[in-house]
């Protein structure tokens, strides 16, 4: 018995070995790792975008220009042939100062191109509307006045894109540089400068104003002076003495041909 016992014991043994073997092996199999499938994905930004071809916020991913068409200068076709000067106006529009200056436009038969910032267009909508209404050009002049060329990219397109909508853009202080034209291009603009600046922003006295305009007035150039951003009585008032005396000698002063989009 105890021989028979025994070798029962061992045969016991010996399955349970066997069975404990084949279940390790397949636990084994079924702990094999799988492939992990994000491997396959785009690796992505916190926003979503795929790091491999980042586009600005609400960017289409086609060329800008295509889109947008650069239109032509917008002086080439008024001046071409005539004796012209362009008053601009910055900063706009004021509820003060913009219907005095619309006013001294119109009593001497003058247009000008007002480059306005989308704050204040937003604050005074119905200023917009009559600086059109009374044969003028608006044009941009970003939403909120900033130097341009310190700004992030995302910033720099905010303000160039989101701006007054119109197919002219004067960047704030004449700051600008490769990026910020090339912004004004994609956003289907062209960059207007200036070629006389009598200080008007600076407030150096009515006479000094209108003494610097006819000084440096020529044909075919862009005459800076502001409606917006400060007291802006000394250019009504320097804008009453120098346009009926370049009025007599032969100026007219159409608006650019700044559209609105």
């Amino acid at each position: 018995m105890t021989r028979k016992f025994a070798a029962f014991v061992t045969t016991l043994v010996a399955l349970a070995a066997l069975g404990g073997w084949m279940m390790a092996t397949a636990v084994g199999q079924q702990r094999q790792p799988h492939a992990a499938a994000a491997t396959t994905k785009a690796t992505t930004t916190p926003s979503g975008t795929p790091t491999s071809a980042p586009t600005p916020s609400g960017t289409p991913t086609q060329k800008p220009s295509s889109v947008h068409p650069v239109p032509p200068n917008p002086t080439t076709s008024v001046a071409s042939g005539k004796k012209v000067l362009f008053l601009t106006f910055d900063d706009g529009p004021d509820p003060t100062w913009t219907p005095q200056v619309l006013a001294t436009l119109a009593k001497y038969g003058a247009h000008a191109t007002f480059f306005e910032l989308g704050e204040m267009q937003a604050e005074h909508p119905g200023l917009r509307d009559q600086v059109l209404a009374a044969g003028n050009a608006i044009g941009s002049h970003s939403i909120s006045h900033p130097q341009l060329t310190k700004l992030s990219a995302a910033q720099r397109h905010h303000q160039i894109f989101d701006g007054p909508q119109s197919t002219c853009f004067r960047p704030p202080y004449g700051a600008t540089n490769a990026k910020v034209r090339a912004d004004i291009k994609a956003a289907g603009m062209v960059q207007v400068l200036w070629d006389v600046d009598p200080r008007d922003w600076a407030r150096p006295g009515t006479s000094v104003i209108a003494h610097n305009i006819l000084t440096h007035a020529k044909s075919g150039r862009i005459v800076l002076m502001h409606d917006g951003g400060g007291n802006r009585a000394q250019t009504v008032a320097a804008l009453e003495q120098v346009l009926p005396v370049l009025k007599a000698q032969g100026y007219t002063f159409p608006a650019m041909n700044c559209r609105q989009r």
